[in-house]
């Protein structure tokens, strides 16, 4: 199914309950009801910020389903579904089809390194029991699989692929897909320090961790680059974000975009084990990045 995804899609956290034990249900629908107020295009629960790998099958579903429904539709949600087999996958996909999730962000498997070849049956066995578009998630130092410029472009026309996430860092081979194999599959940033770089590449979008935080200014920073083209405007709100993003790599991913949702006073509850908490220096280093962006913080 083809689907061009335009804007900044946030890439969501998974909140639980103090004790970490339960999804917080009423957390999503405040962080979702946040993020739409501040013009975020699109929700991308259930990925690696989503500490999807630290859910059960159950949880997965749950939690998918309550940003579907926080959403109502107001903006696109992509759900994540990326599991270790196939038959895992299809059954989080199709469940996520069913809550009415507008395109699924599926990452290969990523323990036994699948060939191109297998890659590839794996996502058409996917694509062809859903009709919603499939993101795929490129995290190779995740996932082990180096996919080639010419290979995303196979993924588009065999494997049933609308557009990849990319979270390389490697911007020029996402600079090739973008220029060479744009007709077979839609290259989207998924690399925070790389978003002004791929805006002003001419993306049409990308999935960003920090817009689950600082939403208004991921926009913004949208908007200068894409729709304005105000470089200098853009130039000045990237000095106050980049040293957000460049932040966020620095630590474990998730962690650090928990603890900025909850320095904005937005409920997020703990990461779950082994990932351990900000050491107390690291979250005060956040804290203040976020002033010297411009933005309150709560104690």
């Amino acid at each position: 199914m083809s689907i061009t995804f335009t804007g900044i899609y946030a890439a969501c956290i998974t909140p639980f309950s103090p004790d970490g034990g339960e999804i917080d249900i009423a957390g999503i629908e405040a962080q979702v009801d946040n993020m739409i107020s501040n013009g975020v295009h699109g929700l991308v629960p259930g990925g690696s910020t989503g500490e999807f790998t630290a859910l059960t099958v159950a949880e997965r579903k749950a939690g998918n389903r309550a940003y579907i429904q926080a959403a109502g539709g107001r903006v696109p949600v992509v759900a994540g579904t990326g599991a270790l087999s196939t038959a895992e996958t299809i059954e989080l996909s199709r469940d996520a089809e069913e809550a009415g999730a507008d395109a699924l962000m599926i990452v290969p498997p990523f323990y036994d390194t699948p060939s191109i070849e297998e890659t590839i049956a794996h996502y058409r066995a996917v694509s062809s029991v859903v009709d919603i578009p499939i993101m795929f998630y490129n995290i190779p130092d995740a996932t082990g699989l180096d996919v080639s410029a010419e290979e995303f472009g196979r993924l588009g026309r065999e494997g049933g692929v609308a557009c990849y996430k990319d979270t390389s860092g490697d911007f020029s081979k996402f600079t090739s897909v973008y220029l060479d194999q744009s007709d077979d599959i839609q290259a989207i940033n998924g690399c925070d320090t790389l978003t002004f770089a791929a805006l002003a590449l001419g993306t049409d979008a990308g999935v960003w961790g920090a817009a689950s935080f600082i939403p208004r200014l991921c926009v913004d920073l949208y908007n200068a680059l894409s729709i304005d083209t105000d470089i200098p405007r853009a130039r000045e709100l990237w000095e106050k974000i980049h040293p957000i993003c460049v932040f966020l790599e620095s630590h474990s991913y998730a962690c650090g975009v928990k603890t900025g949702v909850e320095l904005v006073g937005m409920p997020a509850g703990p990461t779950r084990a082994p990932i351990l908490p900000l050491a107390t220096e690291y979250r005060e280093e956040l804290r203040g990045l976020l002033s010297a962006a411009g933005l309150e913080t709560v104690a």
